[in-house]
């Protein structure tokens, strides 16, 4: 029973690990590799800033439906994206993961505009707060905690590696450069010796 136990606890710990470790390469690569930028390339458009004069123009369960069906679109082409990876689509579970990202920047730039009249309902007021808690709990988990300070370690070593290699391939692209540049002139001062002869 101890060892049914012992497995059963590692097997969960294992799942704990992979669950933050895609919760933190979400956040880190996707949302700010990828999606951040493009919110800050979205906001920086004037189309934007008039649209975001008409956004505030709109009724509030107008404003309520849109953002809600954008949310609901773009959380479904995640899942759709999440099953077609798992059944073996790579491509296709990829292209639509890239295709939510503009339209997930779009969604959050939304809310960032319309976010007081949006929390003017209660129940949405309520929902945004238990999600934002929820965030908090997951973010202040030992395990969390643990494979943060894991990933900063790896990208420093990774950082270390790859300064290592280019000072590698630098050594070694000069010895070919040289290598090269000798061989070039002694080439150019053969030629010129036939022309003369």
């Amino acid at each position: 029973m101890k060892t049914i136990s012992r497995l059963f606890r590692k097997i969960l710990t294992l799942i704990q690990y992979l669950l933050v470790v895609v919760f933190i390469l979400f956040e880190e690569l996707i949302w700010e590799g990828i999606a951040e930028p493009i919110y800050g390339y979205l906001r920086s458009l004037k189309v934007l800033q008039r649209l975001e004069l008409f956004v505030s123009s709109l009724n509030r369960y107008v404003l309520l439906t849109l953002f809600v069906g954008l949310f609901a679109a773009v959380e479904s082409a995640g899942i759709a994206a999440g099953v077609l990876l798992v059944n073996g689509m790579v491509f296709y579970g990829i292209a639509l993961y890239a295709l939510k990202i503009p339209i997930a920047a779009f969604v959050f730039w939304l809310f960032r505009v319309s976010r007081e009249r949006l929390l003017d309902f209660g129940w949405f007021r309520w929902s945004y707060e238990k999600i934002i808690t929820l965030f908090d709990w997951f973010k202040a988990l030992p395990v969390y905690r643990d494979t943060l300070e894991k990933l900063a370690s790896f990208k420093v070593e990774l950082k270390i590696m790859a300064v290592k290699f280019r000072a590698f391939l630098g050594r070694h692209r000069s010895l070919f450069s040289k290598r090269f540049s000798r061989l070039y002139h002694h080439l150019k001062q053969t030629l010129n010796r036939s022309k003369k002869s």
